[in-house]
């Protein structure tokens, strides 16, 4: 008897003829219930879109507006190798064929034709500024030429093989990008130097830049972002290793030089420079 009671209070909690009620509430009541949700939610919703779309009002396509920008700029090698460590042997071809690809998947962009279309020669040893003109967005703006050739005997074009059948090989370095970094003045432009490690001093050899110097034109800053500079072409600098000592590891460490950017950095101290290892193998 005890569980037909208990069972009859169930199926009146589900439903109560005699009420007309619905787990406890009449229809007028669960509707009121669901009405009030429906605008409580409709309001979150709205205020949610109303936030993100002040937010999108103080954000610009081409420019971020803010950014962590380190003051020192970090740079990279390629071909980096694994571990940024470039070994070979000279007389085996499928030991440093590899880095031959590299450079030439890497410098691809950079063949004469394609910057003379799509790029703009710029005047040298002066910083190209493209201001806006107001509320006159100028977009997209244009972009200097960097031509592989400018890179002469590690351009891939007199040599196809960058010095490395030679035992010479070419390492090409580049800056990463920050958008509105002028990185030097006076008009005295960047430039890369290069020298081993203390244990190494002695088994470098001679070295040779291109462009002349190691320098970063002054043309090709400041960047102002992917979207604005959509060809945009990072200068680079190779560096040709002419009589470094073979079978050994030679330990190299390049840096940038500039009036304006500092040597190291408290939050990266590699920032504006690279260590990488060389080892050129020849069995004669």
């Amino acid at each position: 008897m005890a569980k037909e009671d208990k069972k009859n209070a169930w199926k009146e909690f589900f439903w109560n003829p005699r009420t007309r009620e619905f787990c406890g509430r009449t229809a007028s009541s669960w509707g009121l219930i669901l009405l009030f949700y429906l605008a409580f939610y409709i309001f979150l919703a709205g205020l949610f879109a109303l936030t993100m779309y002040v937010m999108l009002q103080t954000l610009d396509d081409h420019r971020p507006t803010y950014q962590d920008r380190l003051s020192t700029p970090g740079m990279m090698i390629r071909p980096k190798g694994e571990q940024l460590e470039i070994a070979y042997t000279v007389e085996y071809t499928e030991t440093w064929e590899r880095y031959v690809q590299a450079l030439n998947n890497f410098l691809s962009p950079y063949n004469d034709t394609v910057q003379a279309q799509k790029n703009y020669e710029c005047k040298p040893d002066q910083y190209f500024i493209q201001e806006d003109s107001g509320s006159l967005k100028n977009f997209p703006k244009r972009s200097c030429q960097f031509k592989r050739s400018i890179l002469e005997e590690c351009s891939g074009i007199t040599d196809r093989l960058y010095g490395y059948s030679d035992g010479k090989p070419c390492i090409i370095i580049k800056l990463n990008r920050v958008i509105g970094q002028l990185p030097a003045k006076d008009g005295q432009p960047p430039y890369v130097t290069c020298g081993a490690k203390t244990d190494d001093t002695d088994k470098l050899g001679e070295l040779l830049y291109f462009p002349p110097n190691g320098t970063f034109n002054l043309m090709y800053y400041p960047y102002y972002g992917k979207k604005a500079q959509v060809n945009y072409s990072q200068p680079l600098v190779a560096i040709k290793f002419l009589n470094i000592t073979k079978n050994e590891d030679v330990n190299v460490e390049c840096k940038v030089n500039a009036n304006n950017i500092p040597q190291g950095n408290e939050r990266d101290k590699f920032a504006g420079r690279i260590s990488f290892k060389l080892r050129i193998n020849s069995i004669d």
